[in-house]
Formats: C-alpha cells, structure tokens, sequence
C-alpha cells in the first residue's frame, strides 16, 4: 500500500482553530514533498497539551483513502 512520511509539528494552540470550528482540516507536507490535506479528527488521538509533535506514517489506498495514520517517533 502507498505511504508517506510525515513530520508533524503543530501547537496545541495552532490546533485550537479546529475546536473553535475555524478549520476541520490540516495541510501537511511529507518529507519528498507530497502534499495531503488531512482531516483533523485523524489527528485528535496524538493531540497532548503541547499539540501534536513527531514523526508520522500515513498509509493510503491506491484511491487515497485514509487506511492507517501511526506515529513512528
């Protein structure tokens, strides 16, 4: 299956925008330069009071449905 590394680096404060409904998706760029928008909600699980920092494995259908999102680091 296709997959794309993703380094994440995001406050929790810059994450905030989604709970006050200003955004619902984030727009990530993989370490070859690929870009994915994302829908946040993938992202909820790795949020802590810091935001949501480290080394991620997004992994996609041929279609580029969402399969598995992982955090590597």
């Amino acid at each position: 299956m296709p997959s794309m590394v993703l380094d994440i680096a995001l406050s929790a404060e810059r994450f905030l925008a989604v709970y006050q409904g200003h955004a619902n998706r984030v727009l990530l760029y993989s370490r070859d330069g690929r870009k994915v928008s994302l829908p946040a909600y993938h992202l909820r699980p790795f949020l802590s009071h810091e935001g949501i920092h480290g080394v991620f494995e997004l992994e996609f259908t041929t279609n580029g449905k969402l399969v598995d999102l992982r955090q590597l680091r």
